[in-house]
C-alpha cells in the first residue's frame, strides 16, 4: 500500500485503524504501532479527534493485556514457558523478567509499554501471580495511556516534520522499503547472533540427574540452586530433594552470590531452571564460574529431567554412588 493510501485511510477512520493496529501489536504480532500513532497524531483535525484516537489506543491495549492476563491466570507458568520458547534468544528467559516484575510490582506494568518484549510478557505474569484485576487494569491502562499519548502528542507537535518525512518517503518509496528491509535484516541477524553466542556459552560441563542424585546422597552433597520463577514454584511447590542438607535454595539471577553465601569455592554447585535449553541454569553456572566457584554445573534437562529422575529414584532407589 502506498503512503498516500495509508494517509487517506487514517484521515477517513483513524480511530478504527489505530485500534486494530495497537490491538494486533499488543497481542504480540510483529505490527509496528508507534509509527501509526505518530502519523495519526500528525493528521488529527483537532483535540477531540486526538482524544478519540488516544481512547481507541488505550482500549485496544487493555483488551490485549486482558487476554494475556486471563491466559496467565488460567495456564500459569506454562504460558510463560511458551513465550520463552518462542524467543529467538534462549538466554532471555522469562523467569528473570518475572523476578524483576515481582520486585517492581504495579509500577512494572506502567513502564512495560516502553520496554520491547516486556509489554507482552508482563500481563501473563500478572495473571499467573494472581494480581488483583482492578490494580492490574489501573496500572496497565496508565501505562498504555502514557505510551500512546507520547506517540500521538509527538506527532501532533511535530506535524510539519512528520508530514515532510511522509512526503520524502512517498517520493522515494523504493529506497524506503530497502532501508526498512535492511533494518529488519540487521535486527534478525543480531538475534541470530545472540542465539549462536548462547550456543557457544552453553558449551560447559553439565551434570545429569543421575549424577546429581548420587551426589546428594554422598558425604559432601552439592548446593542446589532452584532458578525457577515464583509462578512455577507457587504452582508446583518446592523441589522434592532427598533428605540432605542444605537441599534446594530458591535463587534469582540478580542475587546469585547472595544465595551461595559462604559456600566453599571448590564445592559442587548445581543450577536448575525450567527454561528452554537450560538457558537460565547455564547463565547462572557461568556467572558463578566467573566469580571463582570452580565446580558450578547446570543440570542437564532442567526441572523436567529432575522430576523424572526423582520419580525413578523413588520407585527404584538403587545404591548410593559417591561422585
Amino acid at each position: 500500500m502506498e503512503m498516500t493510501h495509508i494517509i487517506q485511510t487514517l484521515e477517513a477512520d483513524a480511530v478504527v485503524v489505530v485500534f486494530v493496529n495497537v490491538l494486533l501489536q499488543q497481542i504480540g504480532l510483529p505490527v509496528p504501532a508507534v509509527p501509526t500513532l505518530l502519523l495519526a497524531g500528525s493528521l488529527a483535525a483537532g483535540h477531540i479527534q486526538l482524544a478519540a484516537v488516544l481512547a481507541a489506543a488505550i482500549i485496544a491495549s487493555l483488551i490485549a493485556d486482558l487476554i494475556w492476563y486471563a491466559a496467565g491466570r488460567v495456564f500459569g507458568y506454562r504460558v510463560l514457558a511458551g513465550l520463552c520458547k518462542l524467543s529467538l534468544n534462549p538466554a532471555s528467559c522469562v523467569s528473570q523478567t518475572e523476578a524483576r516484575f515481582i520486585r517492581w510490582g504495579l509500577s512494572s506494568l506502567v513502564v512495560a509499554k516502553f520496554i520491547p518484549g516486556f509489554s507482552t510478557v508482563a500481563p501473563p505474569i500478572a495473571g499467573a501471580l494472581r494480581m488483583p484485576l482492578p490494580g492490574f487494569l489501573v496500572a496497565s491502562g496508565s501505562g498504555a495511556g502514557l505510551w500512546a499519548a507520547l506517540a500521538l502528542g509527538t506527532g501532533w507537535l511535530l506535524q510539519g516534520t512528520v508530514q515532510g518525512a511522509i512526503s520524502v518517503l512517498d517520493q522515494h518509496a523504493g529506497g524506503a522499503l530497502l532501508i526498512t528491509a535492511g533494518l529488519v535484516a540487521c535486527w534478525l541477524g543480531w538475534k541470530l547472533w545472540q542465539k549462536s553466542r548462547f550456543r557457544r556459552l552453553a558449551d560447559i560441563p553439565h551434570i545429569t540427574p543421575e549424577e546429581l542424585f548420587a551426589a546428594l546422597r554422598s558425604d559432601r552433597p552439592p548446593l542446589l540452586l532452584d532458578l525457577r520463577g515464583a509462578t512455577m514454584i507457587a504452582e508446583t511447590g518446592p523441589l522434592p530433594v532427598p533428605g540432605t542438607s542444605p537441599g534446594a535454595i530458591v535463587a534469582e539471577h540478580d542475587a546469585l552470590l547472595k544465595a551461595v553465601g559462604n559456600w566453599p569455592r571448590d564445592r559442587l554447585i548445581v543450577t536448575l531452571c525450567a527454561c528452554p535449553e537450560d538457558a537460565g541454569a547455564i547463565q547462572a553456572a557461568r556467572h558463578l564460574l566467573v566469580a571463582g566457584y570452580r565446580a558450578a554445573r547446570p543440570l542437564q534437562g532442567g526441572y523436567e529431567a529432575w522430576m523424572a529422575a526423582s520419580a525413578a529414584n523413588a520407585d527404584h532407589p538403587g545404591e548410593t554412588i559417591n561422585p
